[in-house]
């Protein structure tokens, strides 16, 4: 399993990957614009932030595939890294998948509703589906039986190609994509709080200090 930021806030980018395993960072036109600043200065600081190893998928802005690609290509150039072009799924976004894949730049087809158009985006040769799970839900589907009927597909077929389920509100949402067998995440920032915050938890942790303090006080082990 990777998990992945789910934004362009670059102070919340820089603290997830300082404190937790991320594997990169993804954004789409609606998390760059909510940041209302200079384009190419948000992604520069993201790469810079998160280096060339990690993932940084970018959504491309154009309709036609001949443009994604130009689109991309300048992206990939700009930043350097293991970059993945975002682009939404449909026939121009099929034959842009197959011209970049022909150029050697990785591809990530998003705004996945269904496990067809998902085994269709994998056989233009995509790296990455994304399918949006609370999305699926507030529309009376069931999100994770979507990413699981995906994952269940790209392994009868023996596709090349994962999931990096989207859209989540919520810990259970991600946890059950993990149990289904989802290959990666990508959350919003708040999120990753709530996967490793439990109440029992904090009560052990409380217990420890007290029952430490009653017998040593403000000693730590280094002060013996």
């Amino acid at each position: 399993m990777k998990y992945l930021i789910d934004t362009a806030n670059i102070e919340a980018i820089r603290y997830l990957n300082e404190y937790y395993p991320v594997a990169g960072v993804t954004t789409n036109p609606t998390l760059i614009a909510k940041e209302n600043g200079d384009f190419w200065e948000i992604v520069k600081e993201i790469r810079n932030i998160i280096g060339p190893e990690k993932m940084l998928h970018i959504q491309t802005v154009q309709k036609t595939a001949e443009k994604i690609v130009d689109e991309a290509l300048l992206v990939k150039q700009t930043l350097g890294g293991n970059f993945y072009a975002k682009i939404p799924i449909c026939e121009e976004s099929l034959k842009a998948t197959k011209m970049l894949k022909e150029l050697g730049i990785g591809v990530t087809m998003t705004a996945i509703f269904t496990p067809a158009q998902a085994l269709m985006a994998a056989k233009a040769g995509a790296d990455f589906v994304a399918p949006y799970v609370n999305r699926l839900d507030n529309t009376i589907s069931d999100g994770v039986k979507v990413v699981e009927y995906i994952v269940e597909q790209f392994k009868n077929y023996n596709l090349d190609c994962q999931v990096l389920a989207a859209s989540f509100t919520n810990a259970e949402q991600v946890h059950k994509c993990a149990v289904a067998g989802c290959h990666s995440v990508t959350i919003a920032p708040k999120i990753f709080e709530s996967l490793i915050a439990h109440p029992m938890t904090e009560a052990a942790i409380e217990g420890f200090e007290r029952d430490w303090e009653a017998v040593y006080g403000n000693k730590t082990i280094m002060d013996f």
